[in-house]
């Protein structure tokens, strides 16, 4: 039954991520930026300035929302994530360090392809029966194009929800098992006899966790998000500055590796990865899998937000693919390239890796603050794609579907907690592509929206 399902999710997974895939997601980034003038690196600082400078404020939201601290919190929850340290281990594994700059540039395009998913999701949402705010790309295809496109948005929350059983949750609670895993065999805490029963346990306690913040709402997930995301990546960030420390006179052998490999990867990886589409697919597969620019469900959380201006709420998307891909993903491609680290090149990996990078600068006692961190990033995440997937099963099944679905994905933690990595990222991946083809036809058709609402935002500023 494995391979089965591996073969047919191969030939699903090299369509969707195939060239005229690679083509849309660059496409669309790039058409909104030039159509944008570039706002992304216009009012980069205005952007820094509207989300940094928010997260000091003291507000209380209305209810049936979030602050917009909150609402960013929430998505940063879901995109600062494995997809970080699993998925940026496996882009330089599969694509050779060559991977890192694809991810750069897919980034500094999904900037602007975010910003233009929130401000549609604000712009464009509605409230539910229980009078919270809902919006996200099934909204604003209801919403924002003629009826004939209905379908889209049916097509974008199906996807969605096998998605979010992948993406947001397998896929974490695996990385969660393997760091909690890497740690205690390190100390010789656990035999390896009985990691399979500790690997359900461990499931076990992850769905239930789960389960108790979803289903106390967006104000139980907002007030966790908000507290869970700013501690978890400055611990992240600080330990990945001490091995760049470390290994200053590295770094310009490190980025030449990066530059080169983009183009040619053979010369990087010794002829393992040879293909330069194979280095640039995994870059921007894994790029998107982490910052998730072009997906739309960031936009889900951010439709949630208490604010009337969807620009504003907008800079946040910029603010988070900043955050996500440039300081976050490029600080874990720095600590395995860095360390010196073994990479089996051709081969899947996770954050095994990324580990094992810090594990050879500090020692095994780091095992421990990774385990942490790694846990509360793959363990927030779970909670923000919780969010996406209930809001895509209430569109198409309608309120009442909403716990019957929370309590699917609880259980799903189980089922990820024991599966084999390489075969939950692929299935992962490729619910990514499928759900990005609808949503990134969307916002391409609403794009005259997005620079109407540019163009009003900015005109009253001026006033």
């Amino acid at each position: 039954m494995i391979e089965i399902i591996e073969l047919v999710n191969s030939k699903v997974n090299g369509f969707v991520w195939g060239v005229p895939a690679i083509v849309c997601i660059l496409g669309v980034g790039l058409y909104l930026s030039v159509r944008t003038g570039f706002i992304q690196f216009r009012k980069f600082g205005l952007a820094m300035k509207n989300t940094i400078g928010r997260i000091f404020e003291k507000k209380q939201a209305k209810e049936g929302a979030m602050t917009p601290f909150q609402a960013v919190c929430t998505a940063l929850s879901a995109t600062v994530g494995t997809g970080n340290i699993s998925g940026v281990a496996g882009a330089i594994a599969l694509g050779g360090p060559g991977a890192v700059f694809w991810m750069w540039i897919s980034a500094f395009l999904g900037m602007c392809t975010k910003f233009a998913e929130v401000t549609l999701a604000v712009h464009f949402r509605e409230k539910n029966e229980q009078g919270d705010y809902v919006g996200g790309p099934m909204y604003y295809i209801k919403n924002g194009l003629k009826k004939h496109w209905l379908w889209l948005a049916y097509v974008f929350a199906a996807f969605g929800i096998c998605a979010v059983f992948g993406t947001g949750n397998a896929a974490q609670a695996n990385t969660i098992v393997a760091s909690i895993n890497s740690a205690l065999l390190s100390y010789n805490l656990l035999p390896e006899s009985s990691l399979r029963v500790t690997n359900v346990i461990i499931g076990v306690a992850i769905a239930i966790i789960v389960a108790l913040i979803l289903i106390g709402g967006i104000k139980r997930i907002g007030r966790v998000s908000e507290k869970l995301v700013p501690v978890m990546a400055i611990l992240y960030v600080v330990l990945g500055i001490g091995v760049i420390v470390i290994n200053l006179d590295r770094i310009p052998e490190v980025f030449a590796s990066i530059f080169r490999g983009a183009f040619n990867p053979r010369a990087v990886t010794g002829g393992i990865v040879g293909s330069f589409f194979l280095s640039m697919r995994n870059g921007i597969s894994r790029g998107i899998f982490s910052n998730e620019a072009g997906l739309g469900t960031g936009s889900i959380a951010h439709a949630c937000a208490d604010t009337d201006e969807p620009v504003q709420q907008g800079m946040f998307g910029i603010f988070e693919v900043f955050m996500d891909t440039i300081i976050v993903c490029t600080m874990t491609a720095l600590v395995i390239l860095l360390s010196g680290v073994d990479i089996v090149f051709g081969k899947a990996a996770g954050s095994e890796l990324t580990i094992s990078g810090f594990v050879s600068v500090y020692g095994n006692w780091i095992t421990i603050f990774t385990a942490i961190a790694m846990c509360c990033f793959a363990f927030s995440t779970i909670i923000g794609w919780g969010l996406y997937g209930s809001r895509c099963a209430e569109f198409l099944f309608g309120s009442k579907a909403t716990k019957i679905f929370l309590a699917l994905y609880s259980l799903i933690s189980i089922v990820g907690a024991t599966m084999d990595l390489g075969l939950v990222w692929s299935i992962s991946e490729t619910f990514n592509g499928l759900m990005a083809i609808p949503n990134l036809i969307a916002v391409f058709l609403l794009s005259p929206v997005v620079l109407k609402l540019v163009k009003e935002y900015f005109a009253k500023q001026k006033k």
